[in-house]
Order: structure tokens, then C-alpha cells, then sequence
């Protein structure tokens, strides 16, 4: 028998931050594509737009006034998914009838208050920029502020988690092109990070090392995945991606999250993320749209020596601007499963310009 190649034939691959498989299939590269072709909205942008409520003196939809700001600009947002005064009691949800409640016995209707925070960071006056068109030292200041929020929120008593996250472009529902990205601050781990814990933790104890210090030292010696470094971080596509053109920024020193990160590391940071997002915008030339967010150390006061700080860019644009990938069918009901390899994503990524 022939032997198996990865970039030819069926295969899964398996994540051990999630502890999950995904399905690859190299060989339906090659099928024609006859399904829709959706077009993407304008590019082009002003550097000021009077109807944007995170430009500099702008009116917000609940009348307070945005200040004119010359750097970033934080404001809790003004409808947020999570509120701080909840009440931290186990009662049955509203809409459900004490008698209904009495009944389930076994736990099959379960509910539970989830206070939090939600705030939006806007990035730069500019309406017209995103992050591979700012400048580096601009980018140095959204870290400098992500580090702040992290360190501020996650000192909350009633704040476990901190999630930093940014949606670019209209196709992941980004409903203003105004650099900006959120915070949301939740009371309770969720599954995703609470996932990738357990799995740190778990690799930590069995190999007396880190799962993401060992994983980026495989991925610097291989090189087949990495798309650029630095001194500090590296940003690559993971042997276990799922969307089309997923990257992974990863720091090189063990670091728990973006407070532990000395300023030369926070330069750093800012210069992967220009890197990585220009090569992004470069690839079909379009202002690429994805979801990214970091990945970091729960601020439920524990030390958390396994943790790792990373983040994830899932991005959704597949051949060209105009297909992209959607989760469904087999990967709604099984796995996920992607058709280009990693190693090819990474390969084309490689090949874009950073400026």
C-alpha cells in the first residue's frame, strides 16, 4: 500500500487545547464551485462619518456624546449582553411556572444568573482605518488598553473571565466599520476557554511543560505552518485549524496573559497583529473580514501556571472575497471539516506582502 499523505488524502486532525477533531479532505480543493457568490459591502470609508456613533462628538443612540479622543477610547457599552446587577441566586427563570420547576427533578431545565460587563474599545479616531492600516505605535496603545481592561475588570470580585475579542467586517456581523473591538467580562468561565484550561492543565501535569510553549517551538522548527515572527510572538496557522485561513498568535515566553507582558513583548504584539492583518487584506485583496480574540489566564484570583496567552483569528472567506465558509450539514452534526489543508493556508499566507 501506498504511503498516507496529509496533503492529498481524508484525514482528522486533532486539537489538544479542545481536546476535539476536525475532518480534513485535501482532495475537494479541486471541485467546481457553483453556489452563490455574495458581495461584499464598499471599502471606502471617510475619516470622519457624522452618523457613527464611536467618531469623535458624535451623539450615541442613548444621547451621551461620545468626547473627542485622540488615541483609543473606551465607553461601557450601551447594550450590552451582560449586566453587573443581577442577582446572584438560584431561582427559576422568569417565564417558567413554580409548579413547572417543582417537577424537573433530574435537572433537564436548568438556568442561572450570569452577571457581567460588556465595554467597546474603539481603536482610533479614524473611521476609515482598520488594524493593518494603522500604524504600529497606534496598535502599541489598543495593547497598552487591552492590558488596562484585562487587569481593571478582571480585579472585580465578580469577574472571573475576561474575554477580548474584535469582529471585522459586515460578514461576521460587525455592524460599524469604526475600528473598534469589545470586551466582555462574564461572572463564570465559559466552555471554550474553560475547555482549553482543563487541556493546558491536564498537558502541564502529564509532561511537567507547557501544551503552547511546546506546541510553538514544534511549529518554529517545522516552519511549514508559521506565517511570521518576532522576538516575541509568532503568528501561524494550527495543525488543527478549521476556517479556511485560521491563525493563531502565540507568545514565545510563557506568559499568562496580556498584563504579565513587558513593554518590548507589548511591541511585539503590536507588530504581529499589523503583520498578520495586512497579509490578511493582501490575500484577496479586500479588507478581510474575521473574528479574533485572546485567550488568557482567569481572574478568579488562582494562579493559573498552566495558562498561555494566545489569541484565535477565524476568518470566514474561503477562494476568493466572495466565498466563504459556512459550518454546516456534516460539520453541524459530526465535526468540523475543511478542504484546504493548514499547511497550504499557511503556504499562501507567507506569499502575502506586509505593507
Amino acid at each position: 500500500m501506498a504511503d498516507f499523505d496529509l496533503k492529498e488524502q481524508p484525514h482528522r486532525r486533532f486539537n489538544p487545547l479542545t481536546r476535539e477533531w476536525v475532518l480534513v479532505s485535501p482532495h475537494r480543493t479541486q471541485r467546481p464551485w457553483q453556489g452563490q457568490v455574495e458581495k461584499l459591502p464598499p471599502e471606502s470609508q471617510p475619516a470622519y462619518d457624522p452618523n457613527c456613533y464611536m467618531c469623535p462628538g458624535n451623539r450615541r443612540a442613548t444621547g451621551a456624546i461620545t468626547p473627542v479622543y485622540n488615541g483609543t477610547y473606551v465607553f461601557d457599552n450601551d447594550y450590552p449582553a451582560l449586566l453587573p446587577d443581577i442577582p446572584d441566586a438560584e431561582t427559576p427563570p422568569a417565564g417558567m411556572s413554580s409548579e413547572l420547576s417543582q417537577t424537573d427533578q433530574k435537572g433537564l431545565l436548568v438556568a442561572r444568573p450570569e452577571q457581567g460587563l460588556c465595554r467597546v474599545v474603539c481603536f482610533s479616531p479614524r473611521h476609515d482605518l482598520s488594524p493593518a492600516k494603522m500604524e504600529r505605535a497606534d496598535l502599541r496603545r489598543v495593547v497598552d488598553v487591552w492590558a488596562e481592561q484585562y487587569r481593571e475588570l478582571g480585579a472585580l470580585p465578580f469577574i472571573n473571565h475576561v474575554q477580548i475579542f474584535e469582529n471585522r467586517g459586515s460578514l461576521m456581523g460587525c455592524s460599524n466599520p469604526h475600528p473598534h473591538g469589545q470586551i466582555w467580562a462574564n461572572a463564570t468561565l465559559p466552555d471554550m476557554p474553560a475547555k482549553e484550561g482543563m487541556s493546558q492543565g491536564d498537558y502541564q501535569t502529564a509532561h511537567a511543560s507547557c501544551l503552547l510553549c511546546d506546541y510553538v517551538q514544534l511549529e518554529h522548527a517545522r516552519g511549514e505552518r508559521l506565517i511570521a515572527e518576532n522576538k516575541h510572538f509568532a503568528a501561524l496557522v494550527p495543525f488543527w485549524a478549521v476556517w479556511p485561513f485560521e491563525a493563531m498568535l502565540i507568545g514565545i515566553r510563557h506568559v499568562g496573559a496580556l498584563d504579565e507582558l513587558t513593554p518590548d513583548e507589548k511591541d511585539g504584539l503590536a507588530d504581529i497583529l499589523k503583520r498578520l492583518t495586512t497579509r490578511y487584506d493582501h490575500l484577496f485583496d479586500v479588507s478581510f473580514p474575521y473574528s479574533m480574540g485572546f485567550h488568557q489566564r482567569p481572574t478568579d484570583g488562582a494562579p493559573h501556571s498552566e495558562w498561555h496567552l494566545h489569541a484565535h483569528f477565524y476568518p470566514p472567506l474561503l477562494r476568493s472575497a466572495t466565498v466563504r465558509k459556512f459550518m454546516v450539514g456534516y460539520e453541524m452534526l459530526d465535526m468540523p471539516q475543511r478542504d484546504l489543508t493548514p499547511e497550504a493556508a499557511a503556504h499562501r499566507l507567507r506569499e502575502m506582502k506586509e505593507g
